[in-house]
């Protein structure tokens, strides 16, 4: 249902308390007749209730009343007020006679709304400046306000990124792969820190059509069966990292070994010929030690 104006000035008046008896009365039984026209004072009383919350009861000392009651007992009451008589001229006379009365009800109208949205435009300035200062004080001087009201507190994280240490260099190891024509045919370097490895070939002759060389690791810790380590010798460096699968121990005492397979490695997992190449780690640099820095020349 759409409301005049009027009426919504009411509602406000109504919720807070400056409308005269009548008015309370007609507000009170349009309420009763209206549910929509309810909820809109409801909702005024919602808003200005906070000016409730702002300002706190202040009981009046019993000497206020002691004299408001003897001001009341020993008011006399006021005479009426006459004024003086004046002669009124003929013409008046007439004209007052002539002239017929002025219809006042439409400024009596106009002057109860303006009055009732003067009482409206002055609820919400004292709204808005309610606000303002329950907002100041959330801000400055939280203390001061109703439990209910302080602001609660939040916690904000921070994630703080540090780059991680660098890892101590590890140990470096060395394994020349030799044939029993003497002189390497690989070399081989494995990180002791990370396990990986690289093979390099360096004097291993080339291996005929549909044939490839590939690596071996063998320890008796792994029962003494050769593991494959993949196909080398089809480039000069071949990097890899089936190491990390193993101990440091094992990986540090094994022997490793070439032989010669099928194209593409061995089908099954287990070598078809004798190694050709052979060769041991052993260490060249201790775990923790960088290498050294070359000289510079003067």
């Amino acid at each position: 249902m759409d409301y005049s104006e009027d009426d919504i000035a009411l509602a406000a008046e109504y919720a807070l308390g400056t409308l005269d008896a009548d008015d309370r009365t007609r507000v009170e039984s349009m309420m009763g007749a209206d549910k929509d026209f309810a909820a809109i004072v409801q909702a005024w009383e919602f808003r200005l209730g906070v000016l409730n919350q702002m300002v706190g009861s202040v009981e009046p000392r019993p000497l206020v009343w002691d004299n408001i009651k003897g001001a009341i007992g020993h008011s006399m009451p006021q005479a009426p007020i006459v004024l003086p008589e004046t002669p009124i001229s003929p013409l008046v006379e007439a004209e007052t006679a002539v002239a017929p009365a002025a219809d006042d009800s439409n400024v009596i109208r106009l002057s109860s709304q303006a009055r009732r949205w003067r009482s409206l435009a002055s609820a919400a300035t004292a709204l808005a400046a309610a606000l303002v200062a329950m907002i100041g004080l959330q801000i400055f001087l939280p203390d001061l306000l109703p439990e209910a009201m302080r602001p609660k507190p939040r916690t904000q994280v921070v994630e703080v990124k540090t780059q991680a240490p660098a890892p101590a260099p590890g140990a470096q190891y060395v394994a020349l792969l030799q044939g029993q024509a003497g002189g390497p045919a690989f070399i081989l370097t494995v990180d002791g820190a990370t396990k990986n490895f690289t093979v390099r070939k360096v004097g291993a002759p080339p291996v005929e059509a549909g044939k490839s060389y590939e690596l071996w690791l063998i320890s008796d810790k792994l029962g003494g069966r050769p593991r494959s380590l993949g196909v080398v010798g089809a480039s000069e460096f071949v990097a890899g990292k089936v190491l990390a699968g193993y101990e440091t121990d094992v990986v540090t005492g094994a022997t490793y070994a070439v032989t010669v397979e099928q194209a593409g490695g061995s089908p099954d997992g287990a070598p078809h010929s004798t190694p050709v190449f052979v060769g041991k780690l052993i260490e060249t640099v201790p775990p923790g030690s960088a290498p050294a820095a070359p000289a510079q020349k003067r």
